[in-house]
């Protein structure tokens, strides 16, 4: 059994749909929450994968959370050892951040709600999205975006404002800003909290657009959960 640890940011940002689509392949989660004082491994090649969550802080932002700065160094060990890694919106601009590239906030502003993915030509081949690179939408909920990509990385999608959507870091590395996890349950959360609400945006109504979408998003974004377990079960065989 391949067994993946899953770094979790905040109570409100769980590993959700793409936690329980893991598990269906026959993943074991160890879901380590340092915010909640939950350690973070010292040697992330014990494990078979790396998953790093979202989260409502900023990458940079190490001094107010503790444990982001450790999160930098699992990550960049972890692309050290080739162990499968994918960031999730915080995790992935914790691994872009972690590797070299650049984090800020976005200078178009907040990006809410289902988004067109734009692919590039190169993830046609990539290993864990090229069977995902046709036509569909993700749902996002981001301040921040990389600005600029680490040395070596890889952008294999975008959004149509141009962001970078999807990017490989390392051969063994992903990053994708939108949140294939989540669920309108997860989104309305986010909803009720929102302290700094999108000029214009219903919230409301995106959570209630995610939620009327479900079986779209689930068809688009469980092959990458089901492509993520198979590069873990790939490395758990080794």
């Amino acid at each position: 059994m391949a067994r993946v640890l899953v770094v979790q940011h905040e109570d409100d940002c769980p590993p959700a749909l793409v936690g329980g689509w893991l598990t269906e392949a026959g993943c074991e989660l160890d879901v380590r929450r340092p915010y909640a004082g939950d350690a973070l491994p010292g040697d992330p090649a014990a494990y078979d994968a790396l998953l790093v969550l979202g989260g409502s802080m900023g990458a940079e932002e190490e001094s107010a959370h503790a444990w982001l700065a450790p999160t930098k160094q699992l990550l960049r060990d972890a692309v050290g050892a080739e162990v499968p890694t994918l960031g999730i919106c915080l995790g992935h601009q914790l691994l872009a951040s972690a590797l070299g590239g650049r984090v800020e906030v976005n200078p178009r502003g907040r990006t809410v709600g289902l988004v067109p993915v734009e692919w590039s030509d190169a993830a046609a081949d990539d290993p864990l999205v090229g069977a995902l690179a046709t036509p569909r939408r993700g749902v996002h909920w981001n301040n921040d975006v990389v600005t600029a990509l680490p040395p070596g990385a890889l952008l294999l999608a975008s959004t149509p404002q141009g962001d970078a959507e999807v990017v490989r870091h390392a051969p063994a590395a992903w990053g994708v800003q939108l949140h294939p996890e989540v669920d309108a349950a997860v989104v309305a959360r986010w909803a009720a909290s929102d302290d700094k609400p999108a000029p214009g945006v219903d919230t409301a109504a995106e959570v209630a657009r995610v939620d009327a979408a479900r079986p779209e998003l689930d068809e688009a974004w469980r092959p990458l959960a089901l492509s993520f377990a198979r590069l873990a079960g790939e490395r758990a065989l080794r």
